[in-house]
């Protein structure tokens, strides 16, 4: 039976109780329906996986690309406060009214008589945005794997250009206890004769081993790139190109020049279906915008958003947060899912962390914050701290700027749900506490 609704929520209402999994790691399902709906990309596609970097690397890519004049389709998940955010049209984010008759196209091809295909909530929203995004005159599309990478249903659509970021322990339960067995995951993007760029320093031998099986064409960092650079300036160089004297990207934390590096490699790999110009490269990198990656809030005290949601991703944000200097107190708004390894993400940053506010989050698969304030005493092993739980992130962070002095700093991490909490009505608008004249 074919369903039809008239807003973007009741859809995605229907689409989370119609599959008996939220995650259900198989493309037999995805596949059929995209078939059914001639799912497909006339101009070139470039997929990215990773444990951590995918979003930044979708935004350098789309940031360098619309300088050099391209139109972009960009899909990234999961989104930080509406569901629009996952798909951008030049640089824009997609308009609720196209992705509800999107949603009712993929419904029709999903309900067919005697031969219904039961599609999750990521199945389903996948298919309704790569819906949208073939009606629409693109010159590249940009796609952000949502899970692993060889079963993730982004990975139906072919890619002329894979990028795999960062390998790193997450989502073991679903993909493998180890980094070869997250990395096989990762290198499930790769193609034949085409290529693969891996910017982690040091991959996994199961995904050198996939690009030779498969006969991917590797651009591996260190080998076929490198990057140089001091305090002021970075430079790449790699298969006979060069970019040098260049402004590191706007995106913050040391992080980013992995991504950038990959991002660059991946151009030059397609510079002769989509060339661009070293001014685009270095006017997209300079400008790239992407909340919650590091993202500083203007104003006092200083707020740092962040979505690190793993231990690969909180010791990122740990040492950008040490490069930072000196703060008289650090306060931190967390919430998590629960399947997360919380006591090597409280492990790693809990020695700059003076009070903590732990927050619930709208998610059956979080972690209460209850729940939390205990994880975090059974390993905590400082006299100095202190820490409070909080119905919602925006509380946890109301509660923060009430207690911090204006040159105190406060991070909110954890998770997507967490930054998203305190971004739902905006930028928070920060006024310290004034200091006593005197």
């Amino acid at each position: 039976m074919t369903h039809t609704f008239q807003t973007l929520d009741e859809w995605l209402a229907y689409c989370e109780q119609l599959h008996p999994v939220a995650i259900d790691m198989t493309l037999e399902r995805v596949r059929t329906v995209a078939q059914r709906m001639a799912i497909g990309f006339g101009c070139p596609v470039i997929t990215a996986a990773g444990t951590n970097g995918k979003g930044s690397t979708c935004a350098m890519l789309e940031a360098i690309l619309l300088r050099a004049g391209y139109r972009t389709g960009v899909y990234t998940s999961p989104h930080l406060v509406r569901f629009e955010e996952r798909l951008r049209l030049n640089g824009q984010a997609v308009n609720a009214t196209e992705l509800i008759t999107a949603f009712a196209e993929v419904e029709r091809a999903r309900a067919q008589k005697h031969e219904e295909v039961s599609l999750t909530y990521f199945e389903f929203s996948t298919l309704a945005i790569f819906d949208v995004m073939r009606h629409h005159p693109l010159d590249v599309v940009i796609l952000e794997v949502g899970l692993g990478g060889r079963l993730d249903a982004v990975n139906i659509i072919d890619p002329d250009c894979a990028i795999i970021t960062s390998i790193d322990l997450d989502h073991r339960a679903l993909l493998g206890n180890d980094r070869e067995a997250i990395g096989y995951e990762k290198a499930g993007i790769m193609r034949t004769a085409r290529p693969v760029v891996v910017s982690d320093p040091l991959p996994p031998q199961s995904v050198l081993d996939r690009a030779l099986e498969v006969g991917a064409d590797l651009w591996r960092v260190g080998v076929d790139f490198n990057v140089s650079g001091d305090k002021q300036q970075w430079g790449w160089a790699g298969r006979g190109r060069r970019y040098s004297g260049m402004a590191y990207p706007a995106l913050r934390g040391a992080n980013q020049l992995v991504n950038a590096a990959g991002v660059l490699a991946a151009l030059s790999a397609l510079r002769e279906r989509l060339p661009v110009s070293a001014q685009a490269v270095r006017t997209g990198l300079s400008s790239v915008e992407l909340p919650g990656r590091f993202q500083i809030l203007p104003g006092q005290p200083t707020v740092v958003l962040d979505v690190a949601h793993n231990p690969h991703a909180v010791a990122a944000l740990t040492a950008n947060l040490d490069a930072m200097g000196f703060f008289p107190t650090t306060h931190a708004v967390f919430g998590a899912m629960a399947d997360k390894d919380l006591v090597a993400m409280l492990g790693r940053i809990g020695p700059l962390v003076d009070k903590w506010y732990f927050a619930d989050l709208p998610s059956p698969r979080a972690i209460a914050a209850t729940d939390l304030q205990q994880r975090w005493k059974a390993q905590n092993t400082r006299k100095d701290t202190s820490a409070s739980v909080y119905p919602d992130p925006e509380s946890a962070l109301q509660a923060a700027l009430a207690g911090a002095d204006p040159a105190d700093r406060i991070i909110v991490f954890g998770s997507f749900y967490t930054v998203g909490g305190v971004l739902k009505d905006g930028i928070p608008r920060l006024a310290a506490k004034h200091l006593p004249h005197g």
